[in-house]
């Protein structure tokens, strides 16, 4: 439950957020708006990310707090402006948390999580018709290339659009990498490859598979070796080095992981 100092803690930020964009207060923060502010709502939730997967819990209240800055300054912004209300951000977002969740709210008995987001996906369903939207349009257009990919192609499968069997998606990706093989022009290449990206990230979907997370563990990986064969190398050049040579050290790294 909320104490009254975390509610004098929130409002302290509140008035800390109106003072940086009073006329006598900060410069930069005065010449923000909705849009020059959408690469540090990114940055600082990737921050988060990056905290949890070095799950570095003594960090994650200070990154945690620059992510909640952001929900602040744009909530000060529009009512300044006059759109919309720090308030309204609360109500909407306690709404839709009840609405959601009937089965801690109302009457409806669910017994796992496996369950609850299937009620969730329906009950979102059930909005988006209501409101005749896309089954497309609340996947964020800002989200990596590949998450958004995997986003949109398990909404459309909810709302029944989808390979029969996960052998189709396999043909289809063979046939998607012939086609990137053969195509001859830059352009051509780059749309042929994006096609080998949705269709891998829709295999990962039938396999139950976060692709996002999948190519952030091989980079982290790829990272770790990486580095790994810089520190065996000595302090030699690698561009210098045979490929033999190379390929020597980077299975010494893949050993050193076990």
């Amino acid at each position: 439950m909320s104490s009254e100092d975390e509610l004098a803690k929130y409002q302290e930020l509140r008035d800390i957020v109106a003072k940086l964009r009073a006329p006598d207060g900060c410069p930069w923060d005065r010449e923000q708006t909705h849009q020059s502010l959408r690469p540090y709502v990114i940055e600082e939730a990737y921050e988060v990310l990056a905290t949890l997967d070095d799950n570095d819990l003594a960090r994650l209240p200070d990154e945690l707090g620059d992510l909640l800055f952001q929900v602040l300054i744009h909530a000060q912004l529009a009512e300044e402006a006059g759109e919309f209300s720090m308030r309204d951000v609360l109500a909407a977002l306690a709404s839709k948390l009840v609405r959601r969740h009937p089965h801690v709210f109302g009457d409806v008995q669910l017994a796992t999580a496996d369950e609850v987001s299937a009620q969730w996906d329906q009950l979102k369903k059930a909005e988006r018709e209501s409101s005749a939207e896309s089954a497309l349009s609340s996947v964020p257009k800002a989200l990596p290339a590949l998450s958004q990919a995997q986003h949109l192609l398990r909404r459309a499968a909810g709302a029944g659009f989808a390979w029969p069997d996960r052998r189709d998606i396999l043909d289809k990706l063979r046939e998607e990498l012939d086609e990137l093989a053969a195509a001859p022009s830059q352009d051509e290449k780059l749309e042929e490859f994006g096609d080998v990206l949705l269709n891998l990230a829709n295999y990962a979907e039938y396999l139950g598979v976060d692709a996002e997370e999948a190519l952030r563990q091989a980079s982290g990986k790829f990272r770790r070796r990486f580095e790994g064969v810089e520190q065996q190398a000595g302090g030699r050049a690698l561009s210098e080095m045979s490929r033999e040579a190379l390929m020597a050290l980077w299975q010494q790294a893949k050993a050193r992981e076990g």
